[in-house]
């Protein structure tokens, strides 16, 4: 089991309460931009610390470099947001959070879809795998 998978469970559901009252504030139709400033904001509300886009350590048969990941949202170190507004959430964006869960070592990922009318309808929930097992 991934030693933070029971600290990204508890703030899953605390992230998913945020993101549901972004979407009832500021409804559907905007650009995602808008929501990820919104929802960022929500977290600190909540005391959730959150941090956007950070340098990670690559290593690739032998080559050791930096790179800017460009995520949306890490949660307390432990859970990593893909913010989206768009018509449908296809397997690539699902592929892309978990490439990022793996490159930062982060046990749980949200894609977070609020283009739909209702946010429970936009939120998948996505885990790496064998993070959750004994």
């Amino acid at each position: 089991m991934h030693a933070r998978f029971a600290d990204a469970d508890r703030i899953s559901g605390e992230v998913i309460g945020a993101a549901i009252e972004v979407h009832r504030v500021m409804g559907p139709g905007l650009l995602e931009s808008i929501y990820e400033r919104c929802l960022q904001r929500e977290l600190e509300l909540r005391g959730i610390p959150v941090v956007s886009q950070q340098q990670v350590v690559i290593e690739y048969k032998g080559a050791v470099f930096t790179e800017k990941l460009k995520f949306d949202l890490l949660a307390d170190g432990c859970l990593l947001i893909e913010v989206k507004a768009i018509q449908g959430v296809l397997p690539i964006h699902k592929a892309q959070l978990l490439s990022y869960m793996k490159l930062l070592n982060v046990p749980l990922g949200l894609v977070l879809n609020f283009h739909e009318v209702k946010m429970v309808d936009g939120i998948s929930r996505l885990i790496m795998p064998g993070a959750n097992i004994l």
